[in-house]
Formats: C-alpha cells, structure tokens, sequence
C-alpha cells in the first residue's frame, strides 16, 4: 500500500509541474512544512530506514521521511549525506541503544564518530 501512495505523490508532483505549479526546488521548508530534497536524496532517506534496528524504528523512519521531506526540482546541499563501506545515508540517524554503544566503541577504538555512526546503524 504504501507503494501505491508514493507512486501516486510522485504522480502528483510530475502533474503539478506540468500545469504549471512546479515542486519547489531543494531548500527550507515549503508551505507544507516539508523540506524539498532531490529526487535521489529522497530516495537514499526512504531506503536507509531499512537499516534501523528493530521493526518499529524502520516503520518511525519511514513516517518520519514521509512527513519532514518531499521531492523538490533540485538536491537540497546542506542536506548531510555520507557514504561509508557502501552504504549511504543522509539526515540524522536515530539511533537505538545497541547502536549508541557501537559507535562509542568503534570511536573508541579510533573510528571517526560520523563513519561509526553509518557502520553501527547498517551493520550492528
């Protein structure tokens, strides 16, 4: 189901641009509150909610996307998206307890703190 809502806000938005009434581009938040992102940025936030540690996070993260970001004409640049061993994530990661204390120990251990938090939050 959910599928079928984004498909349709996609939709949405490819019709408004075409009567007119084109998506704002990447920046603060628009009149609905939403911050407008790339398409691409859009994506890597919906996708790295599959990392989070239990079902609950991943469901809170979804909703969380769903409701803070939007897909605008152009990436937002101050949004802060990191890659590291692979994976990329953007935005701020809310992390469990679990995680929290991977990245102290990883940091710890010499890690730097922004590596440890996408190593912790996509493989621990």
């Amino acid at each position: 189901m959910k599928n079928v809502a984004m498909v349709v806000s996609l939709a949405g938005i490819a019709l408004s641009g075409a009567f007119g009434t084109a998506a704002p581009a990447g920046g603060p938040p628009g009149a609905d509150g939403r911050i407008y992102v790339s398409r691409e940025q859009y994506r890597v936030l919906l996708a790295q909610c599959r990392y989070a540690d239990t079902p609950v996070m991943r469901a809170d993260c979804r909703t969380r996307t769903e409701q803070r970001y939007a897909v605008g004409t152009r990436a937002l640049e101050s949004l802060d998206c990191r890659t590291y061993s692979g994976v990329t994530v953007c935005g701020e990661l809310t992390l469990s307890v679990r995680e929290q204390a991977c990245v102290r120990q990883a940091v710890a251990r010499g890690l730097t703190s922004r590596r440890a938090e996408v190593e912790c939050y996509a493989f621990y």
